[in-house]
């Protein structure tokens, strides 16, 4: 987890600015706190998303002790190529020797950005749309579908209940409290509406279901196209390949493309992989329109 911060690079660095005595080990300390941070922040994702994804989390963690570690130790050693005025003196002050180095360091700090923008990618893995390629994916989908259906039939159930009742009062076990709020006659919506779970949020739920079911369908064919794969389609300097097993539909060139190509690519959605040495983009009705569109423009 943790990689190496060279201390005597530390030291010397903190000599050049400051005159207190250097804390041995403390940007070691600094970095592993930092790491510590990170390695956390792991562990709450993991616990909130499917197992799918934990390979990934640990490989984000890595890049980024990888980087700090290695980032703590270029800004040490920037450090320490030139000292302040305040130790070195006015007199004969290297001026243009301290220009270099407060130009590397602005680059510096641009680079630190990028690798806090790690812990920004650690937040967001597993929490857009499910992978299909998840072994978890159907039991993930399945769920959601059925808490949606619930959730639709609750709030069914309580528009009925309010009209019989005139009230929310002993309904779905909400407090006295909660069902007066949600039937406050002053409460804008309620006033809008005449009813606690109005019409708007009712649809909202009904579109999650359907969007819920068209992707356990995509599931279904995905794993039908897994079960008996589609044969590579050929093109004069290029084929195209159905990878149902990673859920991609890609491109793969005899050559690289030239730029007006690569920008037809890009165009319709399709990226390069350098893993995969394919341009692609996710296996869907919408990634085969777009395929259509780009072949007839490079057969035209």
């Amino acid at each position: 987890m943790y990689y190496e911060i060279n201390e005597n690079t530390a030291r010397a660095a903190h000599d050049m600015m400051s005159f207190r005595d250097y804390q041995p080990g403390s940007a070691t300390a600094e970095y592993r706190a930092a790491v510590d941070r990170a390695a956390a922040l792991v562990e709450r994702c993991k616990a909130s998303t499917s197992p799918y994804y934990h390979g990934k989390l640990d490989a984000l963690l890595d890049r980024y002790a990888r980087r700090l570690a290695d980032w703590t130790n270029a800004y040490n050693r920037n450090g320490a190529s030139c000292p302040s005025v305040m130790i070195a003196g006015a007199s004969n002050f290297p001026v243009r020797k301290k220009q270099r180095q407060n130009a590397r360091e602005e680059s510096l700090w641009a680079e630190y950005k990028e690798i806090e923008g790690i812990l920004e990618k650690i937040k967001s893995v597993g929490t857009g749309p499910v992978d299909l390629t998840d072994p978890h994916a159907r039991e993930i989908l399945t769920g959601d579908l059925e808490a949606a259906q619930k959730t639709l039939e609750y709030c069914k159930a309580g528009n009925a209940y309010f009209r019989k009742h005139k009230t929310l009062r002993g309904y779905g076990g909400l407090t006295d409290e909660q069902a007066d709020s949600m039937t406050d006659p002053e409460e804008f919506g309620f006033r809008l509406y005449g009813k606690p779970y109005p019409d708007y949020e009712l649809a909202s739920l009904r579109g999650r279901i359907k969007r819920v079911q068209a992707r356990l369908e995509e599931l279904d064919k995905l794993q039908q196209m897994q079960a008996q794969p589609a044969a590579d389609e050929q093109h004069d300097g290029f084929k195209v390949v159905r990878n149902a097993e990673q859920n991609r539909l890609q491109l793969i060139f005899d050559g690289k493309p030239d730029e007006q190509t690569r920008q037809l690519l890009k165009s319709n959605g399709f990226r390069w992989s350098p893993r995969n040495q394919a341009w692609q983009r996710q296996l869907t009705n919408n990634a085969e329109y777009a395929l259509r569109s780009v072949i007839e423009s490079i057969t035209a």
